[in-house]
């Protein structure tokens, strides 16, 4: 069992961490201060090709696939996490489903235009009364005539003021039980009926806009169904998979940001005529972190290689997300604890990373949704 990176996939994170180091940290405050990223790094993230990292070379993507994927976010999330949520949304909930899903037409129309990020991509799941209970949701697709009437409301989408496209679940037939009659839709945001809702402020991840979205008569082709009518939501569980990883794989950078942050600074702390790094303390919290760190990372590079062989991954994605997230806030935790006061004011990017750390447990699936998951795969398969 080999556990080091491949030539490539080195090659791969010593690109992303150039990138992150000398074009995403130098912003990451004013990022979250202005609640907006700066449009050239979206330029440069297209010129490495980092849109479009899932997408097959014929439409103009790396095709590098979920592992290459989950290690370029660890490193953009290092260093930005509103950047890195953008890039994992864009390839996990967006480019991947058109990618397995699509037909033929859909991927020449839509991928080519997603892998260089000349239009970004955005996920519309939930809803005002629909979160954890993905298929409770209201939003109505109904056929009329050879068309499909979009309405309803969708809420929390990620990047959907700066999206080109969206993935949308509507439920198309009212009379099955909720989670079968809903299908999925490609649907571009300068259709008319679709409008772009209020903005959400948020604890943290400010630079990535979450936002409300409105469908009012919005009028799709029978073209703009993603899959098979009534079939959508076993594609929204299997994108979600893929989106747990990628949302691990950020809990795994912010989390490692917290260690070296808590680290640098417990060697330049001096009390009581020592570094704090010498007091055992201190030495444990910085102990606990790294180990936690790093087994998270093992099971979201486990999950990332089972879905890019094509294999089933619920338990194992569920699994990622729970440690990688639990990981993430416990880092974020200590390296405040170990800031002390300064940590907790905006002296150090420390509280920004705290406040980042926190949405990890949450979306993509809450913890407990997560341990639900992992739950029912033991009950149902076993060891």
């Amino acid at each position: 069992m080999d556990f080091s990176l491949s030539e490539d996939l080195e090659l791969v994170r010593q690109t992303a961490h150039e990138f992150a180091e000398h074009e995403l940290l130098p912003r990451a405050t004013q990022h979250d201060r202005d609640a907006h990223i700066d449009p050239t790094v979206f330029q440069k993230l297209g010129e490495l090709g980092f849109w479009g990292l899932t997408v097959p070379e014929e439409f103009g993507g790396a095709a590098l696939g979920n592992l290459a994927l989950s290690i370029v976010l660890e490193e953009l999330n290092w260093a930005c996490a509103a950047t890195g949520v953008t890039v994992s949304v864009h390839n996990s909930l967006v480019c991947s489903p058109i990618t397995k899903w699509g037909t033929r037409e859909q991927k020449q129309q839509w991928l080519s235009k997603l892998a260089t990020g000349e239009i970004l991509g955005a996920y519309c799941l939930t809803e005002p009364n629909s979160g954890s209970d993905a298929a409770a949701l209201k939003t109505r697709a109904e056929k009329v005539g050879n068309d499909w009437v979009l309405n309803g409301t969708k809420v929390w989408v990620t990047t959907g003021s700066l999206a080109g496209v969206l993935i949308v679940y509507a439920r198309t037939d009212p009379n099955v039980h909720k989670a079968k009659g809903i299908t999925a839709f490609i649907v571009p945001t300068n259709l008319p009926g679709v409008t772009i809702g209020k903005k959400e402020m948020k604890c943290g991840i400010r630079g990535s806009p979450a936002v409300e979205i409105l469908f009012e008569n919005a009028k799709l082709p029978q073209s703009a169904v993603l899959g098979e009518v009534n079939r959508g939501f076993p594609i929204a569980l299997d994108t979600l998979d893929g989106g747990r990883i990628g949302i691990a794989s950020q809990a795994i950078g912010v989390g490692r940001a917290c260690l070296e942050a808590a680290l640098k600074y417990s060697k330049e702390r001096e009390q009581f005529k020592k570094p704090i790094a010498e007091f055992q303390a201190v030495q444990w919290k910085l102990a606990d972190m790294a180990a936690k760190l790093d087994a998270a990372r093992l099971l979201v590079h486990r999950a990332a290689w089972l879905r890019d062989r094509g294999t089933p991954c619920g338990r194992e994605a569920a699994m990622a997300k729970l440690a990688a997230s639990q990981a993430c806030n416990f880092a974020a935790d200590e390296c405040l604890q170990i800031h002390g006061g300064a940590g907790y004011t905006d002296h150090f990017h420390v509280e920004r990373l705290f406040r980042d750390a926190r949405i990890t447990e949450i979306y993509e699936g809450a913890t407990d949704i997560q341990r639900l998951v992992i739950a029912r795969s033991l009950l149902t398969s076993g060891v």
